[in-house]
C-alpha cells in the first residue's frame, strides 16, 4: 500500500470585523476585541460597548476565520484548534494585524491600543500582544488563560485579568498561574474575581471600566509606565481619521 503524505497549502479566505468610531475625539484610542469559541464579532462588540467609558474609544471587534454552526445551530467561529497550531497562530496574527491597520485607517488613533479577549479570544489577544508588530498599551482578559508556552509577556504592558468565581472553564489554578506569570514578567496586573460564571456581568464591566479609564488619567498611564523603558519600543502608528465630506 502506498504511503499517505500530507500537503499544506496556502489559500485566501474572507475575514470580517465590526468597527465603531469613537464619539467626540477625531483620533481617540482603539479598543480591539476577540470573541470566544462559537461566537461572532457581534457578541464581542456587545461586550466592548458594555464597558463604562468605552464610548470615547473606537471599537474594532474581529471575527475568527474558521466558521461553523455552534451548539445552538447559529453561525459561530473559532480561532483555531490544536491541529497545525503554530501555522494557525502565525496566520491569525497576520490576519488581525491587517484588520487593525484597516481600523486605524478608518477610525484614526491617538496611539493607544488596548486588546480585549474573552475565553478562547483571550489567547488570541495575548499572542498578538506578545508576538505581533503593534505595540499595545494594555490587554484585558476575561475567562481565558494566557497560553502556557507564550513568551514575551512584558509586551502586554498592563493587564486586566478577570474570572468569575463559578467559572468552570477558566479554573482558579489557571487564574493564579497567570497572575504569577505576569508578576514575574514585571507586568502591572489588575487581577479581579467577580461573582459570576463564564460570562461578563455588571460587576465585571465596572472593574473593566475602571481599568480602561486609567489610560486617560494623568496620574497613571499603564502604557507609559510599562512600555517606555523597554528596548526597541516604538509607539503605535498614528493615523488621522479622514475628514467628513463637505456639506
Amino acid at each position: 500500500m502506498n504511503a499517505v503524505s500530507e500537503l499544506t497549502l496556502k489559500t485566501s479566505i474572507q475575514g470580517r470585523c465590526l468597527l465603531r468610531p469613537s464619539y467626540g475625539d477625531l483620533s481617540g484610542p482603539l479598543l480591539v476585541g476577540f470573541h470566544g469559541y462559537g461566537e461572532t464579532a457581534e457578541d464581542e462588540m456587545q461586550r466592548l460597548s458594555g464597558i463604562p467609558g468605552s464610548s470615547r474609544w473606537s471599537h474594532c471587534s474581529i471575527e475568527a476565520l474558521h466558521h461553523f454552526y455552534n451548539a445552538k445551530g447559529a453561525p459561530g467561529a473559532s480561532w483555531m484548534t490544536s491541529r497545525n497550531r503554530n501555522g494557525r497562530v502565525a496566520e491569525n496574527i497576520r490576519y488581525v494585524e491587517e484588520v487593525i491597520s484597516r481600523a486605524l485607517g478608518t477610525c484614526g488613533s491617538d496611539g493607544v491600543i488596548v486588546l480585549h479577549g474573552f475565553s478562547q479570544g483571550a489567547g488570541m489577544a495575548c499572542r498578538l500582544a506578545a508576538k505581533g508588530s503593534y505595540r499595545v498599551s494594555g490587554v484585558m482578559l476575561l475567562g481565558g488563560d494566557i497560553p502556557p508556552e507564550l513568551e514575551g509577556l512584558e509586551r502586554m504592558s498592563a493587564v486586566h485579568l478577570a474570572r468569575g468565581n463559578r467559572d468552570p472553564i477558566y479554573a482558579q489554578d489557571l487564574f493564579m498561574r497567570d497572575t504569577g506569570r505576569l508578576s514575574d514578567a514585571g507586568v502591572p496586573c489588575s487581577a479581579v474575581t467577580f461573582a459570576g460564571s463564564h460570562a461578563a456581568n455588571e460587576e465585571y464591566f465596572r472593574s473593566a471600566g475602571e481599568f480602561l479609564g486609567k489610560f486617560s488619567d494623568d496620574r497613571f498611564s499603564p502604557c507609559s509606565i510599562a512600555r517606555r523603558d523597554l528596548p526597541g519600543y516604538t509607539p503605535a502608528r498614528v493615523v488621522p481619521r479622514p475628514a467628513p465630506p463637505a456639506p
